[in-house]
């Protein structure tokens, strides 16, 4: 569950996942415990005040006041003596109980601002070795159902979670995220000073997935402002904000709403091509959509003479389509977008599928 703190703390603050509680949770938990033991300490020795002599009166009686008194004074270790057990049951309950919830109370009050302070440094120092350690990392701005979609893809592929952190306002979110051992910067992403919170001026890919296309138009401007050369993935609701988003600094848009409405009109003219559709999409089963380098004795031939089932060569940054005239023999830089089985993973890392040597270890 998220921390129920999380709303009041500052926004941009970067937390990351842990499953130890707050410690300001522990210090209510073990002040209230001190207390407890205060109260109880306190009941005792009223109780048996007729086993009790005080020294400063001259009734020697015990009074409820004398009772708080005593219980402060000796939980604290001070132990001014006017005030004595006298009979032998009261100096067992002393010796057996009293002086166990003594121990208890100290502990409790060292341990707690020891314990406080520790967390509060090391919850520092690991702040400070993430911020170190980040670099060529991934932002996800937004972790709703595509940003949660968008990192278990990222994570199924190689990409490690400690290299990947969410920027999100809600506690919902800071908590899922945290679930999934992912880094969260709580804040709005509309601001830079949150996205420079989350190192997207060292990131190597922003992927923004906002409910609303506006602040993903905003969030876009801040990050490519940030950082001119991470690479931008942004998806919007409606196709009429395409272009402004582009324009806004985005590398590459998705159209979340067009994508279902095709998906849903694919399924209705043909449910066996939803189907299939609906397989690519998914990851981890059936067939998988994958890009690799050219192998070496793929150099030359033909993209449909290849045992992978080619779609697409990307050829000086440029996409062409299998049957484009330009592609018509395949040349040494080339990387290929295939068709495959799932269940040959990794599909980005790895040059091929059938154990050649890829271009670049052929030159190495």
């Amino acid at each position: 569950m998220p921390d129920a703190t999380i709303d009041s703390e500052p926004r941009g603050r970067v937390r990351l996942p842990a499953s130890t509680r707050s410690p300001w949770w522990e210090l209510t938990r073990r002040v209230l415990l001190a207390a407890g033991i205060l109260v109880f300490t306190v009941c005792l020795v009223y109780f048996d005040r007729p086993g009790y002599h005080d020294n400063n009166d001259p009734t020697g009686r015990v009074s409820l006041v004398d009772s708080i008194y005593y219980t402060t004074v000796t939980l604290s270790t001070t132990g001014y003596g006017d005030i004595t057990p006298a009979a032998d049951h009261s100096r067992l309950i002393n010796a057996f109980i009293i002086t166990p919830l003594r121990i208890a109370f100290l502990v409790l009050l060292i341990g707690t601002t020891l314990e406080v302070l520790a967390t509060q440094g090391r919850e520092m120092f690991r702040v400070a070795r993430w911020r170190k350690k980040m670099d060529e990392h991934v932002v996800v701005v937004g972790y709703g159902t595509k940003g949660r979609s968008a990192v278990q893809t990222l994570v199924s592929n190689g990409i490690d979670r400690e290299s990947i952190v969410v920027v999100d306002p809600s506690s919902t979110a800071l908590g899922e995220a945290h679930a999934d051992g992912i880094a969260v910067v709580t804040g709005d992403a509309t601001r830079r000073e949150v996205l420079r919170r989350a190192g997207v001026g060292a990131a190597k890919q922003v992927i923004i997935t906002t409910d609303r296309d506006d602040s993903t138009v905003l969030s876009t401007l801040n990050a490519r402002q940030l950082n001119p050369d991470a690479y931008i993935v942004a998806a919007v609701r409606e196709a009429d904000n395409v272009q402004l988003v582009r324009q806004s600094g985005a590398d590459a848009v998705v159209t979340s709403s067009d994508a279902v409405g095709r998906m849903i009109g694919l399924s209705s003219l043909s449910p066996t091509l939803g189907e299939v559709m609906e397989d690519l999409l998914s990851y981890g089963e059936g067939l998988e959509v994958a890009e690799r380098d050219l192998l070496v004795p793929e150099v030359g031939k033909q993209p449909q003479a290849l045992p992978d089932q080619v779609i697409a060569v990307v050829r000086d940054g440029q996409v062409h389509r299998y049957f484009d005239p330009a592609v018509t023999q395949l040349v040494r830089g080339d990387r290929l977008i295939v068709v495959r089985p799932a269940e040959e993973l990794p599909w980005a890392p790895r040059p091929g599928t059938h154990g050649e040597t890829s271009t670049t270890e052929e030159d190495d």
